[in-house]
C-alpha cells in the first residue's frame, strides 16, 4: 500500500512539473523578449499559478493563456495573500546584510534589529525618522542609499560629518544642512547602490527586519514595534 501511494506521489509530482514547463513554454511564446520567468508554482487556490517575472509576483492559468497582476485577498480571513507570499519569496537574509556599509544606531538595549535604506532627500524618509524617534531598544542599521538629484553629495557630507548620525538627524528632523565635506569616506555610497540593486530596492525608505522581512515604504510607529517584536519572537 505504502508502496502504491508513493507511486502515486511521483506520479502527481511529474505532472506538477510537466504543467509548469509547458506553462514557462507558453508564455515565453506570447512575450518572446522576456529574458527569465524565476518561479512557476502551483498555488493552492483558484487554479492559479504564482510567476516571478522581473522580480514581480504574477499569476497565470494552468494553461499560460493569461497573466494576472494585483492582490489575491482571502475573503473569509481579509488576508492579503498576495503580500504575504511576496514576503515569503522576497525574504532577506539579515545575517548575510553587509552591515560594514551601513552607520549603526543603537537605543536602549539594543536587542530588536532593522536595517533601512533612506534616502536625505525623501519625504517618507524623513517621516520615517519622525517614527523611529518613537521606538527605543532596537539596533537600527541605516545604509544611505542617495537615489534623488542631489542626495550623493549630501550623503558624502553626512558620512564625513564628525558625528554622522547626528549630522543625519539634524537633517532629517530641523533641516540643518549638513556642512560640505572634502574627506574620503569610509563608506562607498557605489557599493549601498549595488547592494540595494541586488536586494531588489526600487524606493526608499525600504526596511528589513531581522527575520528577513522586507517592507518597501514608509510604517507608523506602532507598526514598526510589532514587526520588530515579531522579529524578535522568531
Amino acid at each position: 500500500m505504502n508502496k502504491i501511494f508513493a507511486l502515486l506521489l511521483c506520479a502527481f509530482a511529474t505532472l506538477a512539473q510537466a504543467g509548469e514547463a509547458e506553462i514557462r513554454q507558453s508564455i515565453l511564446s506570447k512575450f518572446p523578449g522576456l529574458e527569465k520567468i524565476e518561479h512557476i508554482v502551483k498555488t493552492p487556490y483558484a487554479g492559479l499559478y504564482e510567476i516571478v517575472i522581473d522580480d514581480q509576483l504574477m499569476y497565470t492559468d494552468e494553461l499560460g493563456t493569461y497573466l494576472f497582476e494585483g492582490n489575491v485577498i482571502e475573503l473569509a480571513t481579509q488576508t492579503n495573500l498576495t503580500e504575504k507570499r511576496s514576503q515569503e519569496l522576497f525574504a532577506i537574509d539579515f545575517d548575510k546584510l553587509p552591515l560594514e556599509l551601513a552607520v549603526k544606531r543603537v537605543k536602549g538595549n539594543g536587542k530588536r534589529k532593522m536595517a533601512y535604506f533612506s534616502d536625505p532627500n525623501c519625504g517618507y524618509c524623513k517621516k520615517l525618522e519622525k517614527e523611529l524617534s518613537k521606538v527605543t531598544d532596537v539596533t537600527l542599521y541605516i545604509f544611505y542609499f542617495p537615489i534623488f538629484q542631489g542626495s550623493d553629495v549630501m550623503v558624502h557630507n553626512i558620512l564625513c560629518a564628525k558625528d554622522p548620525i547626528k549630522t543625519w538627524d539634524d537633517w532629517m528632523h530641523s533641516g540643518i544642512m549638513p556642512p560640505d565635506a572634502t574627506c574620503k569616506s569610509k563608506v562607498s555610497t557605489d557599493k549601498v547602490l549595488a547592494l540595494g540593486k541586488k536586494l531588489r530596492i526600487n524606493g526608499t525608505p525600504s526596511l528589513i527586519f531581522a527575520d528577513g522581512k522586507h517592507i518597501p515604504g514608509y510604517l507608523p510607529a506602532e507598526e514598526l514595534e510589532k514587526n520588530l517584536n515579531a522579529a524578535l519572537k522568531k
